[in-house]
């Protein structure tokens, strides 16, 4: 399983109090009917309109005429912007939510949670190579917040730099210890950079803090069965399910696989029907490589997938996942 847990709403929230699951993670003040022109900014247009004076007499003397411009209300704009885009985000509004982000950094350039929602919703929307810069930014505003560490280890994971995700990570980690999706985070970007003890480490240090963290308990039951493990990944797996049965169709399927591997094909399949037909997206191998399942169990899974059974219960899912998304939404 691959999630940034706890950091989404977090940094939608920043105060922000601290952010992006980003996990799941205000009275808006916005310019109501001011239209700003592509390549114009907000004090440009405030300095072209001060041009509209009234023209001096001939024998006046021509003084330059400076707008006064409230800085510290256009600030306050600007943080009211970004509450928007936080409660925008929320919704998904992930568009309407990056127009407010993006004026709001030129309204409220010091203000690091303005800085810190738009690197945030470059990452919901996979810019990784806007998100750096832009949480960089806001780290360089306030370096010892660890929600923006967090989401730079996030985006540095999306660019596959997982070495510059875990050094991030453990930024973080520094400045708030005890967050369990901080460290799935970390032990996810080991994974990736072939190093399973670490990887086991880090998830372990995951469910010490919170012992239903099952995410972090399902992914060593991937690292145990690309080892061979089958028994004790299948164990692990099944833990996963007793904490939340409703939320663990990646480890109700694992098992399914792990099983038909093992000959016990009745269980297999009845788990197995029952994981797909709660989540379709589990049916598709690229979705659950993303997940990080490991070269064995992919190819495991394939030999299920090619079983009839399983065929008709991967098209039934899909069919009633096609059928939900075209219904209009109330």
């Amino acid at each position: 399983m691959e999630a940034f847990c706890d950091l989404r709403s977090e940094l939608l929230c920043l105060k922000l109090t601290r952010s992006i699951k980003l996990t799941g993670y205000l009275s808006v003040v916005f310019l109501k009917g001011f239209v700003v022109p592509k390549r114009l900014s907000i004090l440009s247009l405030c300095l072209i309109l001060g041009l509209w004076t009234t023209q001096p007499a001939s024998a006046q003397a021509l003084i330059p005429h400076a707008p006064q411009v409230d800085f510290d209300k256009l600030e306050q704009q600007g943080l009211g912007l970004v509450q928007e885009a936080s409660q925008l985000a929320q919704f998904n509004q992930n568009q309407l939510a990056l127009a407010r982000a993006r004026l709001a950094v030129q309204l409220a350039p010091k203000r690091p949670e303005a800085w810190a929602i738009l690197g945030g919703l470059y990452l919901e929307t996979n810019r990784a190579d806007e998100a750096i810069p832009t949480l960089k930014k806001a780290n360089s505003l306030d370096p010892k917040n660890a929600a923006i560490l967090f989401a730079l280890g996030t985006a540095h994971f999306q660019k596959a730099q997982y070495e510059e995700s875990i050094k991030q990570i453990q930024a973080g980690l520094k400045i708030k210890p005890d967050l369990p999706g901080a460290y799935f985070d970390m032990g996810n970007a080991y994974l990736m950079s072939k190093k399973s003890g670490d990887a086991i480490a880090s998830y372990e240090k995951a469910i010490a803090r919170d012992k239903t963290f099952w995410p972090a308990i399902n992914n060593i039951g991937l690292v145990r069965y690309e080892e061979g493990k089958t028994d004790e990944a299948i164990r692990l797996w099944r833990q996963s399910v007793a904490i939340d049965p409703k939320q663990t169709t990646e480890p109700q399927l694992a098992i399914a696989v792990a099983l038909f591997r093992k000959g016990n094909q009745t269980e297999a399949f009845t788990l197995g029907e029952a994981a797909l037909k709660t989540d379709a997206r589990y049916g598709e191998t690229k979705f659950l490589k993303d997940n990080l399942w490991g070269e064995k169990l992919l190819a495991d899974t394939q030999k299920f997938f090619a079983v009839p059974r399983i065929q008709a219960a991967i098209a039934q899912a899909q069919a009633a996942q096609a059928a939900q998304e075209q219904r209009p939404s109330q």
